[in-house]
């Protein structure tokens, strides 16, 4: 593999399957990864139901699973692709890592962290929105589609 195909997009469509994960397990499509040198260190998505936990959100798996890897708590170097725009619980525990950069997906009109007037992620912290926005969008759609059926 060459080194071109690591581009946000990439990545981003390895969120996309973790989300697929959490649609097929009855979980929000949220899905994440978080990426150091180019390199997945953390796939996850949201284990709400499945933990019985509301803090469960993918991008809060991440962060503890991306802390493990490297073995300490700042991802300065690294990089959160999450399929819908972290809310702000989520945006809270990214400012806290530090992390260096978030690309997300779907904006989330009721609860993101982006409605507020400030933002609450660190400021050194580099935001790219809107990253493959329809096929995120969709997959939830599809899901509350689903849910509202059943």
């Amino acid at each position: 593999m060459t080194l071109a195909i690591f581009t946000d997009e990439y990545f981003m469509k390895e969120a996309l399957k973790e989300a697929r994960k959490a649609f097929n397990q009855d979980e929000v499509p949220v899905g994440a990864v978080i990426v150091c040198d180019r390199r997945i260190i953390a796939r996850t998505h949201n284990l709400t139901e499945t933990l019985i936990d509301v803090t469960a959100h993918a991008e809060m798996q991440a962060f503890t699973a991306a802390s493990g890897f490297i073995g300490g708590k700042y991802l300065k170097d690294c990089t959160l692709y999450v399929t819908l725009e972290p809310c702000l619980m989520c945006a809270g525990a990214a400012f806290w890592t530090q992390i260096g950069k978030i690309v997300f997906g779907a904006y989330d009109e009721k609860r993101g962290y982006s409605r507020l007037k400030k933002s609450i992620l660190h400021p050194s912290t580099e935001v790219v929105s809107g990253m493959l926005e329809a096929e995120s969008k969709q997959l939830l759609q599809d899901f509350f589609a689903k849910k509202r059926d059943s």
